[in-house]
């Protein structure tokens, strides 16, 4: 490796333990705003993503651990991890949203859900952006497969942040559970690709 070479590289690993720290600080914080929201909804999809963060959390130190190494198996490890947070999550998601829709149970409307997780997505937009460039630069499949982590993240903000505004604004209170729906999904996406993907 030259110089030039060694350098890029450490600039590169500099930028993704920032990224990974910054989505960490972020999600952080966002499971005590997302508790107090949901908790005072009694919403089911805020509920979700707030374990959507903490997987997250697990996923970025998951990847902080893994850049302070190197090797093909920390990184199998590192990603069958991250794997087994999104299986969790999916089969979470899939009880509460089931038992929440066949019981009709109706959420309230929150005005803080719906500021957090329209400010979460274009966060976790920037972020997955950034992951996924520094990732592909560094050769890290473990830092690109949390990119795509962080990526869907910001479409389960989207997707909440929808269900959110459909309850408050024409009371279509199904579309909370659907929208935890929509986070069984991608979490079912995530984890055919990191066990079965092609790394």
């Amino acid at each position: 490796m030259t110089d030039v070479t060694a350098t890029s590289h450490r600039t590169l690993l500099r930028r993704g333990f920032a990224l990974e720290y910054a989505t960490l600080g972020w999600n952080v914080i966002g499971i005590v705003i997302l508790a107090v929201a949901a908790i005072g909804a009694r919403s089911v999809a805020l509920a979700g993503f707030g374990l959507d963060s903490l997987i997250e959390i697990g996923a970025s130190t998951v990847v902080l651990w893994e850049l302070s190494g190197s090797g093909e198996d920390r990184q199998k490890r590192a990603l069958r991890l991250i794997g087994a947070g999104f299986a969790l999550l999916g089969l979470y998601l899939l009880a509460q949203s089931t038992t929440v829709l066949v019981s009709g149970f109706h959420p309230h409307h929150s005005t803080l859900g719906i500021a957090w997780t329209a400010v979460t997505a274009a966060v976790m937009f920037a972020l997955a952006y950034g992951k996924t460039r520094t990732g592909t630069a560094l050769d890290n499949p473990v830092l690109r497969t949390e990119g795509r982590v962080t990526l869907v993240d910001g479409l389960l903000a989207t997707a909440v942040l929808l269900g959110l505004v459909l309850n408050s604004t024409l009371g279509w209170w199904w579309a909370d559970p659907a929208a935890g729906y929509v986070l069984v999904y991608y979490a079912a996406r995530e984890v055919r690709e990191i066990f079965f993907g092609d790394h």
